[in-house]
């Protein structure tokens, strides 16, 4: 799963894939996903910012257990996916990975002027329609990134709506889920404990404002400026506690927030493609949350 999957130009299953610069001084870059044309595809297909998991400290945008779902995603969904390649803790601490995530949605933001060029942004994208969407910590940045665009100027942009996918949120003091349910292997209290250890500004806490958005630390979700959002979570996720006190929060904030659980499933479950081909539950539980994050574009 976590082996590179090469870029292809060529279509495949339905995909191209292309890496692309955002910045040459930083070294930035993203992983585009292309669906193949169809007679039924709208004049621009709308655009998905992608930010992957790994809690900050692992993984990358053109890992298998990625590529495998999120060329799915762009077939079904009918869109334009650009996945960021994330800078990784320890060496680059937060909030490393969340700039170089918003720096890569001020990039869409000069696609839509002009101002750069990226042959295939430029000639399939419709910027009016951009959605961010995060697995585990990376849904975190989706959080950040999204309060941060509601300070922006991001004309002709537009922030359609974010799609945090099993969030990494946590407390410094354990949840009764984080206690009661089972770990899994995307997911252990050790794992917690370590990257967040890693990752964190020295010194900080687990009720850091990017690990807890909605603690007493971080910025009012309630004065935020947020688009639409649609938050995923597992059933029986080890932080599912702490995912739906962030819910209640967002709710709390008067925030236009959906919610789609995934009955039965472990943190990240859908990333698992091994888990995903044998076993029936997961196969079903995968498709019924590509449907919905399918739904949720197709409305914003």
């Amino acid at each position: 799963m976590a082996q590179p999957v090469p870029p292809h130009d060529n279509f495949v299953e339905g995909v191209a894939t292309r890496d692309a610069p955002v910045s040459a001084d930083s070294g930035l870059r993203v992983r585009i996903y292309l669906p193949e044309e169809k007679a039924t595809d709208l004049d621009k297909l709308p655009v998905l910012l992608h930010f992957h998991g790994g809690g900050f400290c692992i993984s990358q945008a053109d890992w298998f257990m990625y590529y495998h779902i999120y060329a799915r995603l762009a077939c079904k969904a009918r869109a334009v996916i650009v996945s960021v390649y994330l800078p990784l803790a320890p060496e680059n601490r937060l909030p490393a990975a969340c700039d170089a995530s918003y720096s890569a949605l001020l990039w869409l933001r000069s696609l839509a002027r002009g101002d750069s060029h990226e042959p295939w942004l430029s000639h399939y994208a419709d910027f009016n329609r951009v959605f961010l969407v995060g697995d585990s910590s990376g849904g975190n940045i989706v959080h950040q990134v999204a309060a941060r665009a509601g300070n922006e100027d991001l004309s002709p942009l537009r922030l359609a709506g974010a799609i945090p996918i099993h969030p990494g949120f946590v407390r410094s003091e354990r949840s009764n889920s984080e206690m009661e349910k089972p770990e899994s292997p995307f997911l252990t209290l050790d794992m917690v404990d370590k990257f967040m250890s890693l990752a964190l500004p020295v010194g900080s806490t687990k009720d850091h404002p990017i690990t807890c958005p909605m603690g007493y630390g971080a910025p009012s979700i309630e004065d935020s400026k947020l688009p639409p959002f649609l938050l995923c979570m597992a059933g029986e996720d080890l932080i599912s506690d702490t995912e739906m006190e962030y819910y209640e929060a967002m709710r709390k904030g008067k925030k236009e927030v959906e919610l789609l659980i995934s009955t039965g499933m472990g943190h990240s479950f859908y990333l698992n493609k091994i888990a995903v081909d044998m076993d029936p539950n997961t196969a079903s539980e995968t498709e019924k949350l590509i449907l919905g994050v399918t739904e949720f574009i197709s409305k914003h």
